[in-house]
Parts: structure tokens; C-alpha cells; sequence
């Protein structure tokens, strides 16, 4: 063989070697073993989706808990129209990462493009141009998510300031319904006709939505923090009351103290924080539905809290439905044990679990005498510290002191059982930064 004839083999065989990788990155797996469709990219990419040479630590900087299945949604799901959500950023990256849902669909979901920018800011759907980022998904611009499962995108370079809004925007081209959703954002998201992911100006999208769909968390490679806070619990968690688009949920005020205490230079740790509240989520009890919709806090505790990125501290505020929407007399010792299972779970990961204690809520028309009696048995097994590693006593920062069953006019948005604006910030401004110190106990 002449030397020109054995370097004309190799560079063959070099190329067939390309050749081969390429097949194999393009049918890669999914994380559950389905595999995943390709799809070209037609459109100019804005930005590159190739993982940055930075440093920093991964954290959640926004997440939501998926509630369910969108009603009207069942047999075409949102086929032809982009979804564009408006989420907030609590915590500061240099690049990003977004996860989809299909948690409660019923067949495979279709997302042949994605993608995510900064909001203009001026509360409309318009991104900040420069900002705009193609989506990929194993190198691919579209995916296909089994019924049931989720999708982990690549990561795009893109500075994601903390306290901003972020638009992750997503066209499904195909009937996939019911789209998994939380229906309780208190932000307003948008929709449009057709393929408009990367439109910058906005102005296709004239539907508005009090929804998120199919996003379920922003994750951002941070210099900013070190690692993350779950806050899980209920409608009082979600902010239900709270003012639409505003951010002023009890956990954005927990989030903007934490970072401008560190920012201060106070001892604390870094951490951004993610809200996994549900409207109507009991400890014990599942919605109805297969899967189960609002999925009690046992079941959904690994999916919602665990699994989140980089999760180092747990905060619980949940029970009080276990008391309000219980046929029959709720059973304290039952809820308490529900809460020291999560706590457990949480401890063989090595996390921190906070709890808050369970807030007044005579004069709501699901008081009664006897479930006042349950919440305060079950309050005093949490102040007694035997629940949680370190306790948050919403009840007696919210209540009325000339009647403790009720909490004070100011802080009640009017319903007597969910806080007002004012009321959230009290929660936010109550809650002791040091305890979020130090990890979980091995065992109560």
C-alpha cells in the first residue's frame, strides 16, 4: 500500500466516524427512553444554544407546580398557536435552561420549535430583541414529550438579570391535548396564531391567559447563588390573592430580603427561591383524575420539591385544606404524620425543611368550631418542634389580636382565609433568614 493510499483509508474512515456520531446524537434518547423526534431548524438561530466555558452553580430561578389538565384542551390541545408564558427571575444567571411538561397529556406533545428572551418590561409580550434564544433539545429545535413526561432544554447563553421577567414561548404544531398547566399564575401569559416563537414585537399575540402552560421552571447557571429554596404549599403559597402581574406573592418578598441581605454582606446563605404552591393542595388527599389533578403533597413531593435543581432547603406551609375539605372531621394526628413523612423524605436528601404554622381563618364560610380545634392541634405540634427542623409562625404574625381566629382586617384580602398584599409582605417580612442555615436532621 503506497502512502497516499493508506492516507486516503483513514481520512475515510475519519469521515465514517463523523458520519456514525451524528446519526447516534440525532436519535439520542429520551431521559425515560423514548426516543426523540429531529427536527431541522429552517429559521436563523439568534444566539447559540451551545453549553458557555462559564462558571457558576445551577439553581432554580423560577419554577410552578403542574396542576393539571386545561379543560377545553382535551382533544386538540393548543395545536397551531404559540404559547408565550411570562415567568420571573429570582435569582441572577449568565445562561439558562427552561423545562417543559407533559405531565397530564394523554398522548405525545409536539414542540417543533421554543424559545426564551428577556421581557421588553413594559408588561405587554414584547422581548427585548437582542435577547431572543432558539430552544434546543439534545441539539435538536423541536422535540417530541411522551404523555406524562418532561423535557430538559439545552442550555442558551443568555444574562438573565434577577427580578426581571423571562418569556419562554413554545409552538405545537400537532392536536396533543390536554395541555398540562397551573392554573392560578397570577400573571398574565399570551398567545398567538400560528408560529410566532421568535416574534420580538409581540404583536401577534392577542389572547391573553391567566395561565402557564407546558413550562413548569427556569433554571440559571448563577454566580449570584449557591443553591435553591422550595417553598411548597397551597393556594397561600401560589398568591392567589395577590395583585396580578405584580410579583408580590409572600415568596418574592422572601426572595428579594434573602438577596439583599447577602448583597448587604450578612451571613447568609445564597440561595434563590421557587414557588411549588397549588391552589386547593392537601398533604393527604388527591384531586380527582388519572393522573391524579392537585396530587396531594405525599404524592407530588419528589416530582415538585426534590427534584428541584440544586434544592437545599424546603419551606412547608400546607394542611389547611386537609381541615377545610375533609367531608368529616379532619384527624390532626393524621396530618402531622403526612407532614413528618415529607420531612423525612426531605432529611434522606440531606435538605432543611422550615414549616409555617397553619393561619386563622374564622369568618370564611368553611370555618367551624371543630376545625378550629383540628388547627390548633395540629399548630401546636409545629411550635413544639416536633415537625419541623425550624418553624415559622405565620399564625401569630397574621392574626388579629383582639380575635386570634381571625386574621387582622388588613392583612385578609376579604375572604378571611387568604392573605392580601399587605399580608404577604408581613409573611415575607416574618420569616427568619438564619433559618435557612445548616441541613436536614437525619430523624425528628
Amino acid at each position: 500500500m503506497t502512502k497516499r493510499h493508506g492516507y486516503a483509508v483513514l481520512s475515510a474512515l475519519a469521515a465514517l466516524v463523523v458520519i456514525l456520531s451524528a446519526v447516534i446524537y440525532v436519535t439520542a434518547a429520551a431521559d425515560d427512553g423514548t426516543p426523540r423526534s429531529s427536527f431541522a431548524g429552517d429559521r436563523p438561530h439568534r444566539g447559540s444554544s451551545v453549553a458557555p466555558a462559564s462558571t457558576g452553580t445551577w439553581v432554580g430561578s423560577w419554577s410552578t407546580a403542574p396542576a393539571g389538565g386545561e379543560p377545553g384542551t382535551e382533544t386538540a390541545g393548543l395545536a397551531g398557536r404559540s404559547v408565550r408564558n411570562v415567568v420571573h427571575a429570582s435569582t441572577a444567571g449568565t445562561s439558562a435552561r427552561i423545562t417543559l411538561s407533559n405531565l397530564y397529556g394523554q398522548s405525545p406533545l409536539t414542540i417543533s420549535h421554543a424559545s426564551v428572551a428577556l421581557s421588553a418590561g413594559d408588561g405587554s409580550a414584547a422581548a427585548a430583541a437582542e435577547t431572543m434564544r432558539r430552544l434546543t433539545f439534545d441539539g435538536s429545535g423541536g422535540v417530541v414529550i411522551p404523555a406524562g413526561g418532561q423535557v430538559l432544554s439545552d442550555v442558551v447563553r443568555l444574562t438573565v438579570p434577577h427580578d426581571t421577567d423571562v418569556l419562554v414561548t413554545t409552538y405545537s404544531p400537532t392536536p396533543s391535548g390536554p395541555v398540562t398547566y397551573h392554573p392560578h399564575a397570577q400573571q398574565v401569559s399570551y398567545v398567538a396564531q400560528g408560529d410566532r416563537t421568535e416574534d420580538a414585537t409581540g404583536t401577534p399575540y392577542t389572547e391573553r391567559t391567566p395561565y402557564w402552560r407546558y413550562v413548569t421552571a427556569l433554571d440559571v447557571l448563577s454566580n449570584e447563588a449557591a443553591g435553591t429554596v422550595v417553598v411548597f404549599g397551597d393556594s397561600i403559597t401560589d398568591g392567589i390573592t395577590s395583585t396580578v402581574g405584580a410579583n408580590r406573592r409572600w415568596t418574592d418578598v422572601l426572595a428579594g430580603r434573602l438577596r439583599t441581605a447577602v448583597e448587604s454582606g450578612d451571613a447568609l446563605p445564597r440561595y434563590g427561591v421557587v414557588n411549588e404552591g397549588i391552589s386547593g393542595n392537601q398533604v393527604l388527599a388527591d384531586g380527582l383524575g388519572r393522573p391524579a389533578e392537585n396530587q396531594s403533597g405525599l404524592g407530588r413531593f419528589g416530582r415538585d420539591a426534590l427534584s428541584r435543581t440544586n434544592a437545599k432547603v424546603v419551606v412547608i406551609d400546607l394542611g389547611i385544606n386537609d381541615i377545610l375539605r375533609n367531608p368529616r372531621l379532619a384527624d390532626p394526628d393524621k396530618i402531622v404524620e403526612g407532614l413528618r413523612t415529607l420531612v423525612r423524605q426531605a432529611h434522606a436528601r440531606g435538605l432543611k425543611v422550615v414549616g409555617a404554622t397553619l393561619m386563622p381563618f374564622e369568618g370564611h364560610r368553611g370555618w367551624t368550631p371543630a376545625r378550629e380545634a383540628v388547627r390548633q392541634q395540629v399548630n401546636a405540634r409545629i411550635r413544639a418542634g416536633r415537625v419541623y427542623d425550624s418553624v415559622v409562625d405565620f399564625d401569630r404574625s397574621l392574626r388579629d389580636p383582639y380575635d386570634p381566629r381571625r386574621l387582622r382586617p388588613e392583612y385578609d384580602s376579604g375572604d378571611h382565609l387568604h392573605p392580601s398584599d399587605l399580608g404577604f409582605a408581613r409573611m415575607g417580612d416574618v420569616f427568619d433568614l438564619t433559618a435557612l442555615k445548616g441541613a436536614g436532621q437525619t430523624e425528628l
